[in-house]
């Protein structure tokens, strides 16, 4: 039995399926499941985005699209299609990545997930080295059941505790500070508003649970 389970964040580059098109053609970031290729080629696609009419004009437009579905709410679409494009997350599963969320945003994709062991993850990695524009950005070892996550320990959210590991990481923290906000929200490929209202919830969640 292999002990090791790295969980792993790739950025990918220059990939022209329609997600990544989509968004340098609108100015939203998308959240999708991991695509499903079925055995005739096309994909199954399903994600969310915020309500944005540019967005469902150039999907429906792309010809590469197909069936095409959109449930509207207040403020966030899904969206439900195939597609006839493949695109380079399908290269990292087959190398043994396992996938667990996407998001696409400026054209570029960030890919989370886990893979079991480093040979695995070499694997992955010699895999994405014959595609366009894949890099590692993250590995660490995913922490055992009896060792409580901070999500866990601390009420916060998982997309919190990765801005809060970033910002440690590029020295946001840092006295005198090393990095600026953008910074850190580049380092996690999201919008700077993005990243300050997730640490702010965040530092509020364990602030209150430090001193209330």
């Amino acid at each position: 039995m292999i002990a090791e389970c790295l969980v792993v964040e790739f950025e990918v580059e220059g990939d022209d399926c329609p997600l990544a098109a989509a968004t340098r053609a609108a100015d939203v970031r998308i959240d999708a499941r991991p695509p499903q290729l079925r055995e005739d080629g096309n994909v199954l696609l399903q994600f969310s985005a915020p309500v944005d009419e540019t967005l469902r004009e150039t999907l429906n437009a792309d010809d590469r699209i197909r069936y095409l579905h959109v449930t509207d709410g207040r403020q966030e679409s899904t969206y439900r299609c195939l597609s006839k494009h493949p695109c380079v997350v399908h290269e990292l599963v087959s190398a043994g990545c396992m996938v667990e969320s996407l998001q696409y945003e400026g054209g570029r994709a960030l890919v989370m997930g886990a893979v079991v062991g480093r040979t695995v993850l070499q694997g992955v990695m010699e895999r994405a080295g014959e595609t366009v524009g894949v890099k590692l950005r993250r590995a660490y070892q995913l922490q055992s059941e009896s060792e409580p996550s901070a999500t866990q320990q601390w009420d916060i959210t998982p997309k919190q505790e990765a801005c809060i590991r970033a910002a440690l990481e590029v020295g946001y923290f840092a006295i005198p500070r090393e990095a600026t906000a953008e910074d850190v929200a580049d380092h996690l490929g999201i919008s700077k508003s993005a990243f300050l209202e997730r640490l702010h919830r965040a530092e509020r969640t364990l602030f209150r649970q430090l001193f209330l």
